[in-house]
């Protein structure tokens, strides 16, 4: 009997441990070291175990993004934005191999994809848009409702679930969106993750977004 009990015992351990170790934590909290920088010319910086990524006067939208692809995965981290800064998170994202058109949303090297929005509020965070894909929101209109599940100036927890076409986003424990889109998983089945420094124009006023504690775990 004690044989037994501690197989059953050795065995859940083994399957803990198992289970723990499908999440790959993607920033080490020292370190940009897996990370490299795409359009634009807003700064990051590692600072007291965050990411911090801070807005330049003129810059475009610019991103710090994965040097590694992602397809089916569980996201997780926490992030704190100022106050009036639209920010996001890039998942299963591309940057243009070819120029599709005028402007700088359609040149070479541009990022495009699906985007997970982070923004102070009562606003849109949590919301799928469809960054630099002429597609403005996926999130459908009639979803597409202010509230205030993310809390201004505090750390919040923001939880991503990518299976397929299905994407689903959680805030702070809330589900916000549960979107199926076949045409975006069709053109973005697998891509980078993205942490977005909104441009801000010609402001001279500098904003922050800090993110910390960012993990994946891919699903099958």
């Amino acid at each position: 009997m004690t044989r037994i009990v501690f197989s059953l015992v050795l065995l859940f351990s083994i399957g803990s441990q198992s289970s723990a170790a499908e999440w790959q934590t993607l920033f080490n909290g020292k370190s940009l070291e897996g990370w490299t920088q795409k359009n634009g010319w807003a700064s990051y910086a590692v600072e007291d175990g965050a990411i911090v990524g801070r807005t330049a006067p003129g810059s475009p939208n610019s991103f710090l993004t994965t040097l590694g692809d992602y397809g089916d995965f569980e996201l997780e981290f926490e992030v704190k934005v100022d106050n009036g800064l639209n920010s996001g998170v890039q998942i299963r994202s591309k940057t243009k191999e070819v120029a599709d058109g005028q402007g700088r949303n359609n040149q070479v090297g541009r990022v495009y994809g699906p985007q997970v929005e982070i923004e102070s509020g009562p606003a849109e965070a949590g919301y799928v848009y469809g960054e630099a894909t002429g597609r403005g929101w996926l999130t459908p209109e009639d979803r597409l409702k202010p509230h205030d599940h993310f809390k201004n100036e505090e750390w919040n927890q923001f939880r991503i679930v990518a299976k397929g076409p299905r994407i689903q986003t959680f805030i702070n424990g809330q589900e916000i969106e549960d979107l199926t889109d076949e045409p975006i998983y069709e053109s973005h089945p697998s891509g980078f993750i993205g942490l977005q420094v909104h441009g801000i124009g010609d402001r001279d006023q500098s904003y922050e977004v800090r993110w910390r504690n960012i993990r994946i775990k891919e699903l099958e």
